[in-house]
């Protein structure tokens, strides 16, 4: 990071990629239990700024398949 990018806004883009990657980092006994909630929130925010969606369906969920939580996120876009 130079000395300039100090200074830099981060994009929107850049914004959700720095929280879900925070999100899949972190074990989901340390999450809030409105987490879904709150992410389908933002995901909002961001994914309508640059494309049309149907926002009232989209889905977050955090499930347990295998032994393992996933965070599954379904964004239906509109065609």
């Amino acid at each position: 990071m130079g000395l300039f990018d100090f200074f830099k806004r981060e994009s929107s883009s850049q914004v959700a990629k720095r929280r879900l990657k925070m999100v899949l980092e972190y074990e989901r006994k340390g999450l809030p239990p409105n987490f879904a909630d709150l992410l389908q929130i933002d995901l909002k925010e961001v994914f309508g700024k640059y494309s049309q969606f149907d926002a009232t369906n989209l889905e977050v969920e955090i499930r347990e398949e295998d032994g393992k939580e996933q965070l599954w996120i379904s964004i239906p876009f509109k065609g």
